[in-house]
């Protein structure tokens, strides 16, 4: 199984015991707003919560054992608007190490082609 694959799942089932499998010790994500960066930690204290983000369409773009390029629509349980999230990921020992995120706010009246 990919490591975003693994890591999708992991966050979608709210398995916070397999995220920490899939995070490396000195991951480090860069999200796109508040220019802020998160430690494993961090996300894993936000992984499974209530307030966790959710997603569809979900999408691999590129991987091989160095990188790889994600696409997901993600939805925020504050209620916020949704956005359509570009992720880069840096993977060491198999891990990832790193996630950086590039985002597009979506209009309230979003709706998924093909739904």
């Amino acid at each position: 199984m990919s490591i975003i694959t693994a890591y999708n799942d992991a966050w979608r089932n709210g398995d916070v015991d397999a995220l920490a499998e899939i995070l490396h010790d000195e991951f480090v994500f860069n999200p796109h707003v508040g220019g802020m960066t998160m430690g494993k930690s961090d996300v894993l204290g936000f992984a499974g919560g209530d307030n966790a983000p959710t997603s569809e369409n979900d999408r691999i773009l590129f991987e091989n054992n160095e990188v790889g390029v994600a696409h997901s629509i993600v939805h925020f349980a504050n209620g916020s608007t949704s956005e359509a999230v570009l992720s880069f990921l840096r993977f060491k020992d198999g891990k990832i190490i790193l996630m950086e995120t590039g985002a597009t706010p979506l209009s309230d009246d979003y709706q998924l082609i093909g739904n």
